[in-house]
């Protein structure tokens, strides 16, 4: 596929080598010519000095030709222009990446229709929502990429004294738009049906919508959820992302900001956050505050070393884990090595996204559930065998379980007489090796 960047910086580059490294065609667009030379040097694509809001410069690099258009310069009204130029021109796709908030989840003006684009991507964003889902739980994170963060998907054991405990699930009161997608029982992993009984101690995987997630949970897990300390470094736009994705009873938040200002601004607009003017690596500030105490720490500052050396005297000082967030992709290997447990760069989550949006496969192969269970994408086809019949009229089990479904901008977990529709896109759970046969099920043309 023919791919125009505009703008060659941390994002930009990271999304053009991982479409080269897939064989896609890339040219980029930047004012710099010394970072157009940077990008020769180690990357097979074409480059092109100019403005990417130009139209003669996004004309001359073939806009017009190209499968996807993504604009990812450092200015916001800039890419959302160069996105809606190209998507004009004729690029069958468009991105623009944004870092302001103003730009996402706006009820009273959405901009990607306003400007006829495709996608805004915010890299802040999506690596402060991977960090959240990934604390959460990893698997989460396949759901979070299909749902965009309206789903919940969490693996626990099921409570002595559950409600759900010896009565068939079709007769356990869930709510609308929850299931269970897997369980656990004595070393085997097994979909489950409407006459399945739970026994105490068996591990569940519960997915529901995210307004109704806690009342679904309460059928099998009677306990409060343990509260868990997280402690984040620097008050950036991030920062805020990840207090906003990490908002709920499970989670008590520390946030430091050594900026006055700032620290009372995010004090005032983050209300259950609790915001300290303080460095948090001063060993009399972590030593008074106990932060050794703590099972989160989050670098989140601008500054790539100020986060790595953060994490690891976090660490070092007896945090249960450490995580660091790089601009640096090269960091990314080295850091586990001196004692940081997971680091995340935000160019390069957005690179994934953006290859992601080029994968056209009617079947992809999301994550790995557990031992003998993977979470598939499937777009579902026009003469499927499943297609048109209620989900309580399908024999998905024992291989596969429908875990939601995308239509347009709906996003939800399906009911019994829920439907699947021709270029629903749906999010199944099923056994190792059973591609073909959900193929045959969902996508048959």
């Amino acid at each position: 596929m023919n791919v125009v960047i505009c703008g060659g910086g941390q994002v930009g580059s990271h999304a053009a080598e991982l479409l080269t490294n897939e064989g896609h065609a890339v040219t980029v667009i930047d004012r710099s010519a010394e970072r157009l030379r940077t990008i020769t040097e180690t990357l097979d694509v074409r480059t092109l000095e100019g403005s990417a809001s130009d139209a003669r410069a996004l004309k001359e690099a073939g806009v017009a030709d190209a499968d996807l258009i993504v604009a990812a310069t450092n200015f916001d009204e800039i890419n959302l222009v160069a996105a809606s130029i190209g998507a004009a021109m004729g690029a069958k796709r468009s991105i623009a990446r944004v870092h302001h908030s103003a730009f996402l989840g706006q009820s009273d003006l959405h901009y990607e229709r306003h400007f006829g684009v495709d996608r805004l991507l915010c890299p802040e964003y999506s690596t402060a929502t991977a960090i959240a889902r990934s604390l959460r739980n990893p698997a989460a994170l396949a759901i979070e990429n299909f749902a965009g963060g309206r789903i919940d998907l969490h693996e626990f054991s099921v409570s002595a004294n559950a409600p759900a405990i010896g009565r068939p699930l079709a007769k356990v009161s869930m709510p609308g738009h929850s299931r269970l997608a897997a369980v656990s029982r004595n070393n085997k992993v097994f979909l489950p049906e409407a006459g399945t009984e739970l026994q105490a101690g068996d591990r569940i995987v519960l997915v529901a919508n995210s307004e109704v997630f806690d009342e679904a949970r309460r059928q099998f897990r009677t306990e409060k959820p343990q509260r868990k300390t997280v402690v984040l470094q620097g008050g950036t736009p991030m920062a805020v992302w990840l207090c906003k994705a990490l908002h709920d009873r499970t989670w008590s938040i520390r946030l430091f900001e050594t900026n006055r200002p700032r620290a009372e601004e995010l004090a005032e607009k983050l209300d259950w956050v609790t915001v300290l003017c303080a460095d948090p690596t001063d060993k009399s500030v972590f030593a008074e505050e106990r932060l050794g105490l703590a099972d989160v720490f989050v670098g989140l500052l601008d500054d790539d070393e100020d986060n790595i050396v953060g994490a690891v005297l976090a660490k070092a000082g007896g945090v249960m884990e450490s995580i660091a967030v790089v601009q640096r992709s090269r960091y990314l290997d080295l850091l586990y090595h001196i004692g940081v447990d997971r680091s995340y760069s935000p160019g390069m989550t957005a690179a994934k996204e953006i290859l992601n949006l080029l994968d056209d496969s009617p079947l992809r192969l999301l994550a790995t559930l557990t031992a003998e269970f993977d979470v598939f994408h499937v777009r579902v086809g026009n003469e499927g065998a499943l297609v048109g019949k209620a989900l309580h009229e399908t024999q998905l089990a024992p291989n596969w379980v429908v875990g939601a479904i995308r239509r347009g901008e709906d996003v939800w977990v399906p009911g019994a007489k829920d439907v699947m529709q021709p270029g629903d896109a749906v999010l199944v759970i099923g056994r190792h090796g059973t591609q073909e046969g959900l193929r045959a099920l969902l996508l048959a043309e």
